[in-house]
């Protein structure tokens, strides 16, 4: 085997027969889950324990972050979105129009990262229109984290689904 061969062997456009797609998916949602609008989430839960500077630091973290993401959504947000309705009309058309695997794969991984974009500035706009503080500042962070983790098992089970789907019809698993 040369290395050519090597390299498009691992590296291998059928996603959903490729481990190292199957490995991105679990780290993008894992890593999704663990960020809650920015902040990580064993800072809100050092916050719930032990309160003092640890709760403070956190509502700054979270303050910093909500006008981090306030900033965005007003200097550029309209773009942003017609950026990425563009890019997500495009994946979905090559993938499930034209069957590129490839479009199909990426479609199924920033379609659902975008609704957790989405329920980010609704949870900042909450907070911001809240200021929220304390024990309902973690509350907030709490129910925007469970929110995300919904999205991401329903994302992974479609994603799964879609990709035994393809696999099955397509015989890559030995038909």
């Amino acid at each position: 085997m040369d290395w050519y061969s090597a390299v498009f062997e691992l590296i291998d456009m059928r996603s959903f027969s490729n481990l190292w797609y199957w490995i991105a998916l679990a780290v993008v949602w894992s890593t999704t889950s663990h960020w809650v609008i920015g902040v990580p989430w064993d800072m809100v839960q050092r916050a719930a324990r032990h309160g003092g500077d640890a709760e403070r630091d956190l509502e700054d973290m979270v303050r910093i972050n909500v006008n981090r993401l306030f900033y965005i959504a007003n200097i550029s947000g309209l773009w942003l979105v017609m950026l990425a309705a563009g890019l997500l009309t495009s994946l979905a058309l090559l993938g499930f129009w034209y069957w590129i695997e490839f479009a199909q794969a990426v479609f199924l991984l920033a379609g659902p990262l975008t609704i957790v974009g989405a329920l980010s500035l609704r949870s900042a706009r909450l907070i911001r229109a809240g200021e929220l503080t304390g024990a309902p500042l973690r509350k907030r962070m709490h129910r925007h984290r469970v929110q995300t983790q919904f999205v991401g098992m329903f994302s992974v089970f479609i994603t799964a689904m879609w990709g035994m789907y393809q696999n099955m019809s397509l015989g890559v698993l030995g038909g």
